[in-house]
């Protein structure tokens, strides 16, 4: 029986070379928060709550919000209205991305970037590798 009144914490059992290593699971069970209207509609959990996250992450700015910790939110921001080479935008987008949202222990990689420009702005698109599956994102940047 789990103390918490909320969910029971799953158990996971992995294989090693022949060592058997058991791992708590916790549930990422959080609030559906619609971007769109800005209100909270009900609860969700699994790959919804891991795309709620790195949208999330993603949009909120690192370092402004005090009730975030320093690992939360993105620095992508940093990035507008900078004189800078379009390579380096390029080479600049991917590692922020990936450093904003790499370390969820849901999330275990970041690949396959594709950045495209459309007028002044710039979409970044990516797979992220989550121990539910595999999810594909697009942001704004």
């Amino acid at each position: 029986m789990a103390l918490s009144p909320i969910a029971e914490l799953i158990t996971r059992e992995t294989e090693a070379d022949t060592m058997t290593t058991i791992k708590t699971v916790y549930p990422s069970k959080t609030y559906k928060f619609d971007f769109d209207t800005g209100e909270i509609k009900g609860n969700i959990d699994g790959m919804e709550a891991i795309k709620q996250f790195v949208r999330k992450a993603l949009s909120t700015p690192r370092f402004r919000y005090l009730i975030y910790t320093n690992q939360y939110g993105s620095e992508l921001e940093d990035l507008i209205g900078q004189n800078i080479p379009d390579e380096l935008v390029d080479a600049e987008v991917p590692r922020l991305i990936e450093e904003a949202i790499s370390y969820d222990d849901r999330i275990l990689a970041v690949s396959n970037f594709s950045i495209s420009r459309k007028g002044d702005a710039l979409y970044a698109t990516f797979e992220v590798d989550t121990v539910d599956g595999t999810i594909e994102q697009e942001v704004k940047v």
